[in-house]
């Protein structure tokens, strides 16, 4: 083949059917060939490197239109690239407007369509007073609709009652499009919290104990009981315990169109973890002790956590600060680093395989959200990859972030696996510690 844009020769390839050392073949950022290549107009060696799909985080706050002192698209992009991710869907919290409406959207596509080094997708809202918008923002290609089962802690971002998630689901159910929820039992959280601030107590541990795994597993049988009577396709977002995998478990074992992603942190760090770090390791639910850790990784392993998300949840270093850790911003700075953490705590520690983790992070991903050509190294798809050094080992450092704000609970963690190199439609836009691309992100949509 002399018509190739691009040639990768000689790295170990993370295929559909397993690892494979090969030669990848790119014409018009599309992946034409995987096999011996003739000629390109550019080669890259990637003898010694694995060969991933590009990652596909799910599940990011990029904070744009409105918050983009906290993070933006432009930063928010880079440090997905830097982690090897080539797509994103951002939440429609704690942009200002929220992704509620068809205006809402098209602002937030202008923006990113300017900014993203990265492709992007894009979640709608479903919050109280919204339901006759839903039907637009399908048809504008939202990824799906996001609900908070507990207060979001923005307040242009209602919590949805029982009322208006059933009719929610109903509207979504009819027009194909899934919903993703927060799933804390609002009651219970706000109950617990009260209390604490009563009597005073406004330390790390009050907070945790505010925030139970009974209420995560009380707001997830509560969605999971909508979505069987209303038959849409349910999503819960970062399941922070084994807990409540077990319960998506037993549902989708009914039947229920029911799945669940986790986060990096819920696997890497524990309650212990948020005592010692303070406010750079909080968020909501928060991390977990050690035993509903361990449980978390049982049923990960054995198949029933389809989407790792990092949940990428910034902000101003100042709202980070409070004596009071209720009044703390709960939200953990993570996208650069997935994939790397995933290979550290997976791989390394646990011995899971290399498809394994890519599929949790691309393949299963795109499925899910009907990204047709996207998440596979396979031809016809397109050429999104990351170059990865797995004999490499390094340390988190602060300066090395490409976040707005350097904070990150991983600082100083030693990781294995370096990214070398991040391809975007054969195009290359991360290289050796460097963004290389001015902004090339398009809007992806699901198939409908």
């Amino acid at each position: 083949m002399n018509s190739l844009d691009l040639i990768l020769r000689g790295g170990t390839v993370i295929t559909p059917d397993g690892l494979v050392q090969t030669d990848v073949g790119i014409a018009a950022g599309k992946i034409i060939s995987l096999g011996e290549s003739g000629s390109a107009r550019e080669e890259i060696d990637a003898t010694g490197l694995h060969i991933f799909p590009g990652v596909i985080d799910s599940h990011v706050h990029f904070n744009e239109p409105g918050r983009t002192d906290w993070e933006g698209i432009e930063t928010g992009s880079h440090a997905l690239a830097a982690g090897g991710g080539t797509l994103f869907f951002d939440m429609p919290l704690n942009a200002h407007p929220p992704t509620c409406d068809a205006a809402s959207f098209d602002e937030k596509v202008f923006a990113a369509q300017d900014k993203s080094l990265t492709d992007f997708a894009l979640w709608g809202g479903l919050v109280p007073g919204n339901l006759d918008k839903l039907e637009h923002l399908a048809e504008r290609g939202v990824i799906g609709f996001k609900a908070f089962m507990s207060n979001s802690g923005i307040e242009d971002f209602e919590c949805v009652d029982n009322a208006t998630l059933r009719e929610g689901m109903k509207g979504c159910a009819a027009l194909g499009k899934l919903v993703a929820v927060h799933a804390e039992s609002d009651a219970i959280t706000t109950r617990l919290a009260a209390k604490a601030l009563a009597e005073n107590k406004i330390s790390v541990r009050d907070y945790l104990d505010s925030r139970p795994i009974h209420a995560e597993l009380e707001a997830i049988h509560r969605a999971i009981e909508m979505s069987r009577e209303t038959k849409c396709a349910l999503h819960i977002v970062h399941v922070s315990s084994g807990a409540g995998v077990a319960l998506i478990a037993s549902a989708q074992g009914q039947g229920v169109d029911v799945t669940c992603e986790t986060c990096p942190h819920y696997l890497v760090l524990t309650e212990d973890d948020v005592e010692k770090l303070g406010a750079v390791a909080k968020c909501a639910p928060p991390l977990r002790p050690k035993s509903a850790q361990d449980v978390l990784w049982r049923y990960l392993e054995n198949g029933f956590v389809k989407t790792i998300g990092s949940d990428h949840s910034p902000s101003l270093p100042d709202m980070k600060r409070n004596y009071n850790f209720f009044k703390v911003w709960g939200g953990i700075s993570g996208v650069q680093h997935t994939l790397p953490l995933l290979l550290t705590e997976g791989r390394v520690n646990r011995g899971i395989a290399l498809k394994f983790i890519s599929d949790l992070l691309s393949a299963n991903v795109a499925a899910r959200f009907k990204i047709s050509h996207k998440g596979k190294i396979a031809i016809g798809f397109d050429a999104d990859f990351a170059l990865v050094d797995l004999k490499q080992t390094f340390a988190v450092a602060k300066e090395d972030l490409f976040y707005r704000h350097q904070q990150s609970p991983y600082v100083g963690r030693a990781l294995t696996g370096r990214i070398v190199q991040t391809i975007l439609r054969g195009q290359t836009i991360f290289k050796d510690g460097k963004t290389v691309s001015p902004p090339i992100g398009r809007l992806v949509k699901p198939q409908r």
